[in-house]
């Protein structure tokens, strides 16, 4: 029987529920499997030696390469995906790295200009220095197609994106690696799987950091490959164990329980976001808003096609840098804090926190600038938050 998201959320499918390892001793809450190493009955009958020693009887050897808890979650995010599936990692940018372990010296990846800033960090400074390529382009304006070569690898883009709220059409950018023979990756923290499917669309890997909206509550690190192919699942599979930036069993049992009310929390936080940027266009010092449910916004259109909401995440621009500095410090309910998609609402300044690393001529191109804040909308009350964001800006 196929189950809404809201269920997806709580439930597997009937057949892997039957086989959780709660049903045991009939607990509600998946169990945190604390555990480093697991005790072994004997070798299998068909065990060869010389094969990967999963092949053990136990069915788990190590917590580096297997643990039930990570198993349970990542099953969870495969399933929210529509994944092939999950890989669970110690943190968003954990699991970039990782991926980035599929490409080779020569290879070139195209990325999009806004991009989360220590994505771009990474590219920079690390990924050159092995020999990948990048081109950076405008997704939402430029002709991807005709920067594709058959050195080209991999697409790289958020959408919406962080914090401009660009908004990429992901089918058309897919339809164009499939004919290049090239990956597809998505960065889908700002929308959660709840409101948006990138695989379904094309896609061939989704991104997360999964200490978002995943995890929900601003008190624990992750990150996450989902992949469509089964093959490259277990490539990536083999790079986690050969790395060892899996995420522990602790941390995966509190993204368990955050993706429990992933459906409440985004669609409050949406509707919290809607109300804000109503009265952020009604204030004489806010000179623009950046948020892809506006209908005049540039990307409203593909958003109403390929996701099932707007999210909650806001950017706006200030009539100059004293006042938006200003407002970072006058906030009282609203946190000023360098995170997204949690419970509590936080506001960022971009260009001094997750865009700090960012070149001038990438700010440019991303149209980032020292007058932007960026407000991730929690689950207060939406009226106590207005009264807040008035007293900063208008105190």
């Amino acid at each position: 029987m196929t189950k809404d998201i809201e269920t997806k959320c709580l439930h597997l499918t009937e057949e892997e529920e039957r086989d959780n390892f709660h049903s045991t001793f009939g607990s509600v809450s998946f169990p945190i499997f604390q555990t480093a190493a697991y005790v072994h009955p004997g070798i299998r009958d068909d065990y060869v030696p010389g094969q990967d020693h999963i092949s053990l009887s136990a069915g788990y050897n190590y917590s580096r390469e297997s643990n039930p808890t990570r198993t349970q979650l990542e099953k969870f995010v495969a399933q929210l995906e529509g994944g092939a599936g999950a890989l669970a990692f110690s943190s968003g940018m954990a699991a970039i790295t990782l991926l980035f372990e599929l490409f080779e010296p020569g290879d070139q990846v195209i990325v999009d200009v806004d991009l989360y800033g220590g994505s771009v960090r990474f590219f920079n400074e690390i990924a050159r220095r092995h020999g990948i390529r990048f081109i950076s382009a405008d997704f939402t304006k430029e002709d991807v197609a005709a920067l594709m070569t058959p050195e080209t690898k991999a697409i790289y883009f958020e959408t919406p994106t962080n914090p401009m709220a660009r908004v990429s059409d992901i089918a058309k950018l897919a339809a164009l690696t499939r004919r290049n023979g090239s990956l597809c990756i998505v960065d889908n923290t700002y929308l959660s799987p709840y409101f948006q499917n990138p695989l379904a669309l094309g896609a061939d890997v989704v991104i997360h950091s999964g200490t978002k909206f995943l995890a929900g509550h601003h008190d624990v690190i992750a990150g996450f490959l989902v992949a469509s192919d089964p093959t490259l699942v277990e490539r990536l599979r083999f790079l986690s164990t050969t790395t060892g930036s899996a995420l522990a069993p602790f941390d995966s049992w509190l993204v368990l329980r955050g993706i429990k009310t992933l459906s409440l929390r985004m669609e409050r936080s949406q509707e919290n976001a809607f109300k804000i940027v109503e009265w952020l266009q009604s204030q004489s010092h806010v000179k623009y808003v950046f948020f892809p449910g506006l209908p005049n916004s540039p990307g409203y259109a593909v958003m109403k096609r390929q996701a099932r909401g707007f999210g909650s995440m806001v950017s706006f621009e200030v009539e100059s840098k004293e006042l938006a500095i200003a407002t970072l410090t006058r906030v009282k309910t609203i946190f000023f804090a360098e995170s997204l998609g949690g419970t509590e609402t936080l506001l960022t300044y971009p260009i001094a926190q997750t865009h700090a690393s960012v070149s001038a001529e990438g700010l440019r191109a991303s149209g980032l600038n020292d007058r932007i804040l960026r407000l991730s909308v929690g689950i207060e009350s939406a009226r106590d938050l207005i009264a807040d964001l008035d007293q900063a800006l208008n105190g």
